[in-house]
C-alpha cells in the first residue's frame, strides 16, 4: 500500500466521505483579487479547490501562481497542469516548484488545442500526454526520480488526478481508457459535465465491471446552467458534451427570468442521483464564472457539512 500523502482530499476520500471540489480560474490580468474573491466565495463549502491551466487555450495568470494564491489562504489547491504548453523539463520543473509551496494535489490533462483560444497560431507542445505526466508525477512522487533518472532532493508529495470523459466518442473504449489512466497511477477522476446520466450510469457500470472503482476515486463533474442559451450552446458546440435534448427543452420551457433557477435545480438533482450510484466517491462542481451559486448547490444537496480533517 502507498505511503498516504498530506493531501485534504485524499484523507476525505479515503475515509469514505463523499469529497467536493469545485474550480476557479485565473484572471486575464495580474490582480490576485479576482482568484481571492472566488475562493472566499466557495472555500466553506468544499474540500479543494481546482485552478484551471489556460483553460480553453486562452492566456491567464498562471495556474501554479494561482494556487499558490489559495494556499496563502490557508486553503486546500488542486493544481491542474496541462502537457499543451510546456515540455518534460518545464513540467517537472512547475511540479518542483508546486511542492516547495506544499501543494498536494494536481490534476494531470492534455489541455485544449490552441485553436480555441486566443494565440490561434502558438505552437503546441505535448512532448509528453496526459497518461505519460501522470506516470511522472508517480515517478517523482514514489522514487524520487526525475524522468532522466538523477535523484531528486525532497521530492513532491503529490496526490495524482486527471480527467475522464465518459461521453466522448467512440462510447465503447472509454472505461478502457480511464483503466490506462489508472494503470498510468492516477489516484483520483474528475469527469467531464454530467447530463446524460442514463449514459454515465451506463459507464459506471463498466467502471465497476472491470474494478476500477475500487482503484481509483471518480468524482462526478456537474455544472448550472446559466440560460436555455448556455444549454444549447453546450449541446451543439462543446465537442465531447452529451447534452440531451429533454434537458434543453426543460431549460427552454422556462421563462427567461427563471432559466438560472432552473439550471441550478437540475444540478441539484444531478447530484442527488448519482449520490446513489456505486463507485461515484464525491463531486465536481464547475459553475463557470457563477462561483456564488456554488454554496447553494452543495447545500442542496445535501453535502454539508464538509468533513474537518
Amino acid at each position: 500500500m502507498k505511503e498516504k500523502t498530506p493531501s485534504k482530499l485524499e484523507k476525505i476520500l479515503a475515509s469514505g466521505n463523499l469529497a467536493v471540489t469545485s474550480e476557479c480560474g485565473p484572471p486575464r490580468g495580474s490582480d490576485p483579487e479576482a482568484i481571492i474573491e472566488k475562493a472566499n466565495l466557495i472555500k466553506d463549502y468544499v474540500d479543494a479547490i481546482n485552478i484551471t491551466d489556460n483553460q480553453t487555450s486562452v492566456t491567464r495568470m498562471c495556474s501554479l501562481a494561482a494556487c499558490i494564491r489559495l494556499k496563502l489562504m490557508g486553503l486546500e489547491p488542486v493544481l491542474q497542469m496541462v502537457t499543451r504548453d510546456r515540455n518534460r523539463i518545464a513540467l517537472q520543473s512547475d511540479i518542483l516548484g508546486a511542492a516547495s509551496f506544499d501543494i498536494y494535489n494536481m490534476l494531470c490533462l492534455s489541455g485544449d488545442h490552441q485553436s480555441f483560444g486566443d494565440c490561434a497560431s502558438g505552437q503546441n507542445v505535448h512532448d509528453l500526454d496526459s497518461m505519460q505526466l501522470i506516470q511522472t508525477v508517480r515517478r517523482m512522487r514514489d522514487e524520487g526520480k526525475f524522468i532522466g533518472g538523477d535523484e531528486i532532493k525532497r521530492p513532491p508529495k503529490m496526490f495524482v488526478g486527471a480527467a475522464a470523459n465518459p461521453f466522448a466518442d467512440p462510447f465503447e473504449i472509454r472505461v478502457a481508457r480511464l483503466a490506462k489512466k489508472v494503470a498510468a497511477g492516477a489516484e483520483f477522476i474528475q469527469t467531464q459535465c454530467i447530463y446524460n446520466l442514463d449514459k454515465f450510469e451506463k459507464w459506471m457500470e463498466g467502471v465497476r465491471d472491470r474494478g476500477l472503482h475500487e482503484k481509483v476515486h471518480i468524482l462526478a463533474g456537474v455544472t448550472p446552467f446559466k440560460s436555455a442559451g448556455m444549454a444549447r450552446y453546450m449541446k451543439n458546440k462543446v465537442p465531447g458534451m452529451d447534452v440531451p435534448d429533454e434537458v434543453v427543452k426543460r431549460m427552454s420551457d422556462r421563462p427567461k427570468d427563471k432559466q438560472a433557477e432552473e439550471g441550478i435545480n437540475i444540478c441539484v438533482e444531478t447530484i442527488q442521483r448519482l449520490k446513489e450510484v456505486t463507485g461515484v466517491h464525491g463531486f465536481h462542481v464547475m459553475a463557470i464564472e457563477w462561483e456564488e451559486k456554488v454554496p447553494e448547490i452543495v447545500q442542496r444537496a445535501g453535502l454539508l457539512p464538509r468533513p474537518e480533517m
